[in-house]
């Protein structure tokens, strides 16, 4: 085992004890060997160009919803926008079944009893994992410096990053009760110092998710209410009779969710647009092809469309790695949706060389790329988009997903080629300031200001200008002479 983890080694003896033959049927005669060291390792020869040892079907399946989810958002968003909470409870109940007597928000009475009824390891577990966020985001932001600078004598240039004042955080529920957001999205915010969360997550199966409701009051939430989907997120946006509107929404949800804070954007800001779950593993000829194979269906388990794709330089370690994820689906308890994902979208990819192979990554620009080769940390100079890196066999994605302490929020859909992922920057909005002391300075400022605008014809601009130029240098305009008040 290196310090990266379990790979396999490299001499003939240690592939023989394991029941295969050290060299693969790309072997060359013995005198060749040293001049096509490739094919000793079982690589891909120079030749060869991105071959698909398994590739998704030529028309893949639609999983998403069969209704049109643009108008129905965007019924209940105006909806809730002109009926408030009665709009809500209507949702709620017709999308959840759920319309509590004593109402959405959960009192901290509530709260303390819900938690009383969890397990206590399970409350341990979530105060260790949330310590390893709460540190991670504080470093973060310790690294979001405010500052200010003298440009020249008497000009003060600053910035200052500014705590947004109230935040929604969605907390999806569904499929999976995913309490790990709770520490995402809740926690971060306020590490960043956001003074206000208020937190929704929806019933689950028409109860309430405990679990779930511990991790939002252990991550601070200020407001707790037992709300989903669509209703959840247009509530917290728009602001009902009892729901304080906020300023931005963070959080993944369905596709239903997502349209919701899309169609609300530009009203609040948002984090990202969420799409399925994403897993993409770089792995050269010493990787283990049984790890592959069990981490690809650690994501793949997220729902029926999980891309999970393997980029290697070794035909062995791709096929080997496709005939384990065989034999391990049977005996896996989310095998429907993890099978189906893998038929659907799953792809093995061989390549050249890992150059190649980095290069190909960033082309996918998945949510999750996890690095299994010899040097992993090449990663971190070789590629440029992706939502977050797992270096190495030792760091596996479920660690991020769950308790590491890395944002689990990430880019889906190529948008880490634009964006990274759900950190405490994201909650901060940082504003700039200035400052002119120096009369002279602000004079020949006046009138920098003043040609500038003027090339851009700008004249109301140029005006301000020249006031400050006239009133400090002593310059004289004909405009003001004309209309200063005697």
């Amino acid at each position: 085992m290196s310090s990266h983890g379990a790979y396999r080694l490299s001499s003939r003896a240690a592939l023989m004890s394991r029941g295969r033959a050290p060299y693969t049927s790309l072997q060359a005669p013995q005198g060749l060997l040293p001049r096509q060291p490739w094919l000793a390792r079982g690589l891909a020869t120079p030749s060869d160009f991105p071959k698909y040892l398994k590739s998704k079907p030529a028309v893949t399946p639609d999983f998403g919803p069969k209704a049109d989810v643009p108008s129905i958002v965007k019924g209940v968003i105006d909806d809730i926008r002109q009926n408030g909470d009665a709009a809500v409870k209507k949702y709620s109940q017709q999308f959840d079944k759920w319309d509590p007597k004593a109402g959405f928000k959960l009192s901290r009475e509530k709260v303390d009893r819900i938690i009383s009824q969890v397990d206590p390891q399970i409350i341990s577990d979530i105060k260790e994992v949330q310590a390893n966020v709460r540190k991670f985001a504080q470093a973060q932001k310790d690294h979001l410096q405010d500052f200010e600078i003298e440009m020249s004598p008497g000009v003060h240039l600053g910035q200052k990053n500014i705590p947004i004042a109230s935040v929604g955080a969605y907390i999806p529920g569904g499929r999976y009760p995913l309490l790990a957001s709770a520490h995402m999205t809740i926690l971060t915010a306020k590490v960043a110092g956001v003074p206000n969360v208020v937190a929704c997550t929806p019933p689950i199966a028409g109860q309430i998710p405990a679990n779930t409701v511990a991790a939002m009051h252990l991550a601070g939430a200020d407001h707790i209410y037992l709300l989903g989907g669509v209703q959840a997120v247009a509530a917290m946006a728009l602001g009902t009779e009892t729901i304080d509107v906020c300023d931005y929404i963070a959080g993944p949800g369905n596709a239903f969710v997502a349209e919701a804070k899309k169609q609300l954007f530009g009203n609040i800001g948002i984090d990202l647009l969420a799409g399925p779950t994403e897993v993409l593993i770089v792995a050269d000829e010493k990787a283990d092809p049984y790890m592959c194979a069990v981490d690809l269906l650690s994501q793949a388990e997220h729902g029926p469309d999980t891309p999970a794709v393997l980029i290697t330089n070794s035909e062995q370690v791709g096929r080997e790695t496709i005939q384990h994820i065989e034999n391990l689906l049977p005996d896996l308890s989310t095998r429907e949706l993890a099978g189906t994902s893998w038929k659907n979208f799953g792809e093995v990819i061989l390549v050249r060389d890992l150059p190649s192979a980095y290069a190909l990554a960033d082309q996918y620009a998945s949510e999750h790329v996890q690095i299994l080769t010899e040097n992993p940390r090449e990663a971190l100079t070789a590629m440029k988009s992706y939502g977050s890196l797992f270096l190495g066999a030792n760091t596996c994605v479920s660690y991020g997903d769950k308790c590491i302490g890395t944002n689990h929020v990430l880019p889906t859909r190529k948008a880490a080629k634009y964006t990274g992922g759900l950190w405490v920057g994201k909650y901060l909005k940082t504003c700039t300031y200035q400052e002119v002391t120096d009369d002279q300075a602000s004079g020949r400022l006046g009138e920098l200001c003043a040609r500038s605008a003027r090339a851009e014809n700008f004249e109301g601009h140029a005006r301000s200008g020249d006031l400050r130029a006239h009133m400090l240098l002593g310059r004289k305009y004909d405009w003001i002479e004309e209309s200063k008040p005697s």
